[in-house]
């Protein structure tokens, strides 16, 4: 499986325990430590996927993902909330946009498996948006 994920968590540790178990699976994968970061981020990696975390310094998982839904270069990536989710933040999440919630302590097996189907989903849209362009191109 290959994608390009962008995975957003305040802490170190599960920052890189994400990103290890992703790039076990051929995932390539780049980090930001909160959601400000992850917006700069974002242009410059391209990711298929963002995983966020909610509870973060400067700009939370939530705003992070409702900032991301709002910008037409970002709208389209797929965004996964990773965090010891409540239910209200579940539906805050749902209501911005999120695709996939995954709450914490996670099985690794899980994680891979919910990136992976977001990844798929992901470059079903783009080669739809191929076939569409190339269709009213011709």
């Amino acid at each position: 499986m290959s994608g390009r994920v962008l995975v957003v968590d305040d802490n170190k540790v599960i920052r890189q325990l994400i990103r290890v178990n992703l790039e076990l699976e051929g995932f390539e994968v780049v980090t930001a430590a909160d959601g400000a970061e992850c917006l700069d981020v974002v242009q410059r990696a391209r990711p298929d996927v963002v995983t966020l975390d909610v509870m973060m310094p400067r700009l939370d998982g939530i705003r992070t993902a409702a900032r991301l839904r709002a910008d037409p270069r970002t709208r389209h990536i797929g965004i996964a909330i990773i965090s010891a989710c409540t239910q209200v933040e579940a539906e805050q999440g749902a209501a911005v946009g999120a695709d996939a919630f995954l709450a914490k302590p996670f099985e690794p097996a899980e994680l891979v498996r919910m990136v992976g189907a977001l990844v798929r989903r992901a470059a079903a849209e783009d080669q739809t948006e191929d076939q569409t362009a190339t269709a009213s191109g011709s």
